[in-house]
């Protein structure tokens, strides 16, 4: 099974060649090395840029407006916040000129917690991101739904940002990417490149890759439940669907839900699910103040309410100013699924 990386790559690859992707660069995305974490590797579209996030933005927005259909890389989201007003620039074109002016345009970079990062390549982007309207805002938590949701991305007529949860870049998937080599080491050994010198290599893509996508504003129940709801996205919702696995086993059925995309999201399937269950955790590892999972649980308290077994709760990193480099200091700073299980467990348990 291809990871998230490959997965990326491979949806670039078929988007520069049949989705009418133009260009795709930032910093280091182009040869020798591919992207930090190689999902941008043999692409023939990709090129380098300066270390320079406001050009970066602000050339994707250029190349947009001038009719190409750019994929523009900020290395990792903690270095994107000097170009908020850019990125804001860049979601109200098409409303402030009535519909004349479309940017199709995508952005990319890596989120979140998981690698040791530390202050300076860790914080998450997803809170932020909502709040700037015109954008759609897609996270994947799989290798599959990677390449779909890049595939939808490069079919958009107005900009999407596309948040890559940096700690499931090397992780590889369960469903089988359509079009991917059966054998995991082929895969490897076709689109990977070779340690050292990389001058005369070229990728080999699957030719039977395809335009599988996953519509933009949809979720998916990853693991039907009676007794909880748990709604999450990227890195923490693996941890999710692993404490509602374990608890089962005590007698505790959650239902988790994957949003895959923070804007537009998919409320009908969250509304139903809580209806179903009359509990609900959202889960996410944004800081806590101002987080998207606040404005989850004030919808739902203002539509659900006479629906709820309990109050809605939320579980997300805490309100500090970085994620510290010490494994102990990053655990305690994000949700973990010793959090999460103990989160499913109490808010289960609780009686109106």
């Amino acid at each position: 099974m291809a990871n998230m990386a490959q997965a990326i790559r491979m949806a670039l690859h078929y988007a520069e060649e049949n989705l009418g992707v133009t260009d795709i660069f930032g910093e280091d995305v182009g040869a020798p090395l591919g992207g930090v974490f190689t999902a941008t590797q043999g692409l023939k579209t990709a090129w380098n840029t300066p270390l320079d996030e406001r050009g970066i933005i602000g050339m994707a927005i250029g190349l947009a407006m001038a009719g190409q259909r750019p994929v523009a890389e900020i290395q990792f989201a903690d270095y994107i916040y000097n170009t908020i007003d850019l990125l804001k620039i860049a979601g109200n074109t098409c409303w402030a000129s009535h519909g004349d002016w479309n940017l199709p345009m995508v952005v990319k970079t890596p989120v979140g917690s998981g690698i040791r990062g530390s202050l300076y390549h860790s914080h998450s982007f997803d809170a932020t991101a909502t709040h700037i309207p015109g954008w759609k805002i897609v996270m994947p938590s799989n290798p599959l739904d990677a390449y779909g949701l890049m595939i939808s991305a490069c079919q958009e007529l107005n900009p999407v940002m596309y948040l890559e949860p940096k700690a499931l870049l090397r992780i590889k998937g369960e469903e089988r990417i359509p079009g991917e080599p059966e054998d995991d080491k082929s895969l490897s050994k076709l689109i990977d490149a070779p340690l050292g010198d990389r001058s005369q290599w070229k990728p080999q893509w699957p030719a039977e890759l395809s335009a599988y996508a996953v519509p933009i504003g949809k979720g998916k129940v990853v693991r039907p439940g009676s007794h909880v709801t748990v709604v999450s996205y990227g890195r923490t919702l693996p941890l999710c669907k692993r404490a509602a696995d374990e608890l089962a086993s005590s007698g505790v059925d959650a239902e988790v839900i994957d949003m895959r995309s923070l804007w537009p999201y998919d409320w009908e399937l969250i509304k139903g699910s809580v209806e179903k269950t009359g509990r609900v955790l959202y889960v996410n590892e944004d800081t806590e103040v101002t987080n998207f999972g606040e404005h989850l649980v004030r919808r739902t308290v203002e539509e659900l309410f006479y629906k709820l077994l309990a109050p809605p709760r939320l579980l997300a990193g805490k309100f500090v100013p970085g994620v510290g480099l010490a494994d102990t200091l990053e655990m305690a700073s994000v949700p973990q699924l010793g959090d999460i299980t103990a989160a499913i467990r109490a808010l289960a348990s609780e009686q109106p």
